[in-house]
Formats: C-alpha cells, sequence, structure tokens
C-alpha cells in the first residue's frame, strides 16, 4: 500500500467522522470530478447534467481538461444514478476537440430535448454557444444545425434557456456582461438582435441561470472573481431590468468557483453549484477538478431568498422518498462512494468498479419493509484469475462501512463476461442506509459491478 493512498484514505476518513451526515451527500458525486450543474425535472425524475473535470487536469487555476458532459439522475435527491457521457465534443465536429467541452443547459419543449453549451472553433478568439436535440433526456443528441447557434458577439460561454408562461423562449449567456436572445419556437433560431443586459447586478460574474416562481423572474449567478459565490438578482420581467438581492451563498477562498442551477422538486427548491472538496482531499494543489454540490433554498415571505453557509457547513439534503430495493437497481446509483470509478458497460449503460481493497458505495434509505429481504442477487464481472484476486468478495453492510454483516457476495473468475450471483440474506428489515464493500480487490479495473436486486423473503430470486 503506497504513503499516498493512506494519506488519500486518512483526509476522506477524517473528513467523514467530521461532517457524517453532510459528508453523504456534498458532493453528491463521487466517480468523476462534475461541474456546472445544469438540473431537468421531467416525469418525476430529476436529470443532472454536468461538465466533466478529466482526473489528469494540470494543476493551476484555469487550467481545465474537458472533452464532454455527463448526466446523472435521481427521484429522491440523494441516490444518483450514473448514465455517463451522453455529449461530448464528438457531437460538435466543426468545434475544436481538445478542451473546450465548458457549461450546458438542458431544456424541453414539444416532447424533445435541446441540450446548449459552450465551445470553440478554430480562429476564432471566444467561445460560440452549439445546440444539440434528442428525443429523450440521455439523448442520444444530435447536432441538427452543423454550425454555432451564437457566433457573432464577444462573452459567449454558461448559456441558459428560459421559457416564460406566454411560449416565449430566451437564451441567456456571458461572463463578464449578460447577454440574451428570443429564440423561436423551434429552439434553434432565434429573431431579434442579440442584447446586452443594461442593468447587470452589481456583483455578477457569469454563469446566468432564469427561472420563475410566484410572479416573480430570478437571475442566479456566479458572482465576484475570484473566489465566487452565488449571487441574485430580481424582476417583474424575463428581460429585466434585474435588481441586485444578495447573496444565496457568499464566495469563499475553498473555491474559485460557483456556477449554479436551480430548480423545484417535489414541491421543495435546490440549488445546484460546486466546491473543490474532493480535489483537496487528494492533493494541496489546486487543480481545476471540481465537485457538484446541491442544498436546498428557502424564501422569504417578499419572494428573497435566505442566504446558505458554504457547501461545506451546509445542511444535507434529506432524501424525498426510500429506495425500492425489490427492483432492479443500476450499481451505479450511489449516495457516497470511496475508492470507486465508473465506466460504460459492456452490457448497456454503466458499470462500476474498486480501485482499490475496502473501496466501497453507500446506498442512503433503502426500504426493506417488515419482514425484510432474503436473497440479494448481483450482476458481476471479474476478468482475471490473479491470485490477488481469489478472495474477493463483496461485503454487504448496513448502517456504515463497519456495520452489520447481511451477506458477502464471491466474486470468482468469468472471464470478464457478467455473471449473476445470488446469496441468502439476513437481518435486512426496515429503512437502512445500504454499504458495498469490496474486499480482496486488487488495484486495477477487474471486479466490474453492473446492477443488483433483492428479494422478500418467501420469494423466488
Amino acid at each position: 500500500m503506497s504513503k499516498t493512498f493512506i494519506n488519500i484514505s486518512f483526509r476522506l476518513t477524517v473528513m467523514m467522522m467530521a461532517c457524517a451526515v453532510c459528508y453523504a451527500t456534498d458532493p453528491i458525486i463521487q466517480t468523476s470530478f462534475t461541474a456546472d450543474p445544469a438540473p431537468l425535472v421531467h416525469d418525476g425524475v430529476v436529470y443532472l447534467y454536468t461538465g466533466h473535470d478529466d482526473d489528469n487536469a494540470p494543476p493551476g487555476q484555469s487550467r481545465f481538461l474537458m472533452r464532454d458532459w455527463l448526466c446523472y439522475s435521481s427521484t429522491d435527491m440523494v441516490n444518483w444514478t450514473d448514465h455517463g457521457a451522453v455529449v461530448s465534443l464528438k457531437t460538435f465536429p466543426w468545434a475544436v476537440q481538445e478542451n473546450d467541452a465548458w457549461a450546458s443547459h438542458v431544456i424541453k419543449r414539444n416532447g424533445k430535448f435541446y441540450f446548449y453549451a459552450s465551445v470553440s472553433v478554430p480562429g476564432w478568439p471566444k467561445n460560440v454557444i452549439a445546440v444539440a436535440v434528442a428525443d429523450h433526456p440521455l439523448g442520444p443528441f444530435k447536432d441538427t444545425l452543423g454550425r454555432p447557434l451564437i457566433d457573432k458577439k464577444t462573452g459567449y460561454i454558461d448559456p441558459a434557456a428560459f421559457i416564460d408562461d406566454d411560449g416565449q423562449a430566451y437564451l441567456y449567456w456571458g461572463n463578464p456582461h449578460i447577454w440574451y436572445v428570443k429564440l423561436n419556437e423551434n429552439m434553434i433560431s432565434y429573431s431579434g438582435d442579440i442584447i446586452q443586459e443594461p442593468t447587470k447586478p452589481d456583483n455578477y460574474q457569469e454563469g446566468p441561470w432564469v427561472y420563475k416562481r410566484d410572479g416573480w423572474y430570478y437571475m442566479v449567478y456566479a458572482s465576484t472573481c475570484c473566489p465566487e459565490g452565488i449571487g441574485y438578482a430580481m424582476s417583474d420581467s424575463p428581460t429585466g431590468p434585474w435588481v441586485y438581492k444578495g447573496y444565496i451563498m457568499r464566495p469563499d477562498r475553498r473555491s474559485t468557483g460557483n456556477h449554479p442551477g436551480v430548480i423545484e422538486y417535489k414541491g421543495k427548491w435546490y440549488v445546484f453549484g460546486f466546491n473543490f472538496k474532493l480535489n483537496f482531499a487528494l492533493t494541496d494543489q489546486h487543480h481545476e477538478r471540481r465537485s457538484v454540490c446541491v442544498a436546498e433554498i428557502q424564501y422569504n415571505p417578499d419572494g428573497t431568498i435566505q442566504q446558505l453557509p458554504w457547501w461545506e457547513e451546509v445542511d444535507a439534503v434529506k432524501q424525498s422518498e426510500p429506495l425500492n430495493p425489490y427492483v432492479r437497481v443500476e450499481a451505479e446509483t450511489i449516495a457516497w462512494s470511496e475508492g470507486m470509478k465508473s465506466e460504460p458497460s459492456s452490457a448497456g449503460g454503466m458499470n462500476v468498479y474498486p480501485t482499490r481493497d475496502g473501496a466501497y458505495i453507500k446506498v442512503q434509505g433503502v426500504d426493506f419493509g417488515d419482514e425484510g429481504a432474503g436473497a440479494f442477487t448481483a450482476s458481476i464481472a471479474l476478468d482475471t484469475q490473479a491470485d490477488a484476486m481469489k478472495n474477493t468478495v463483496i461485503a454487504l453492510h448496513l448502517d456504515n462501512v463497519g456495520g452489520p454483516l447481511i451477506g458477502a457476495v464471491p466474486v470468482s473468475y468469468s472471464g470478464g463476461q457478467w455473471k449473476r450471483e445470488t446469496i441468502a440474506i439476513s437481518q435486512a428489515t426496515g429503512v437502512r442506509d445500504l454499504y458495498f464493500v469490496f474486499k480482496g480487490a486488487a488495484a486495477g479495473n477487474h471486479v466490474k459491478f453492473d446492477y443488483w436486486q433483492f428479494s422478500k423473503k418467501g420469494d423466488t430470486p
């Protein structure tokens, strides 16, 4: 075991002990570095689109390494399912293909989903805005224009779309100014002039996000720089004038950026942003390796928003409903993990794998019911016969990593092919947190975990 690994594990353990509840949900994604959150609610599901900071992003501020956009989904705001990259720079073959998969936004209209993103084109000094279209929130997204949607002014980063109650759609963007244009109903063209908003809020920096609540229009944005907080302004019109109202979250030296997204879901309002918590758990150096976070927001009677503490101190988001373990659950459905990564699965979708012995996944609020579970089935693959892997098991614990052991799934060589393993289970009753702990797994990508499902006592797996 390397000294580097011991140091990383120690830091994460200390952080979890210091804030066990909030750390389970903040940051909400741990298998990849994620940034610039763009949440969308559709058919009772939250789809979270994010930028993707490569693990190998070099040290130093503003040194990004971004080639694609990821998507996650949740129905309880705590457990998030990884759907991998749903759009990449290859979606826009006319764009620079190296390192410009910047902030995105997704909106639904007339049964289609429109993905707006900031990219670059060869020979153009500023970013432009591209648009891709899909029939499903997970794609496939296709570039329908073959060129930028917006490319004739400066400051083309951080697009955000909004459709007003009268059906008029708008696209906003910009750093350090706010620009907007009226989109046509097809959402891939616009009418009228591109306008620079003249009443830019006092501390606007970038990342505008516009929504409407109780007759008020809100513009939430990354404020100041640097570091960035989350500020907001209000208006009685989607085109302003915007009146600055303060911070949702003040800037903090622990994060240079804080790109926001806001949704209402199941009667509650949530703001998404990001911090560098996972980066600094690995190194003292600043890399552009960000991690998306979420917090519930509260409104005052006059419509203003109550200020939140910084992400590391914010209260954990409450789970909106328990998870049903008696249906197929993707293994990449995670509330918290350590030592785990995800990848496209040969069976379709995604799978996860441990990078070391002791890696684990936490699934929060699993409802086993009063009678409880009698069996557990997992789809697993192992591609090596190395002696170091012969005693590998996936241990199932309740409540915490070292909590009650309810069963252990043996991981045997399968030639890399998917194999279903079923074991008997005991003591799994009530609503509990479930931990999958990979014991005996050597470093490397050898043990693959695709999906799992429990069976009730007396039922046939």
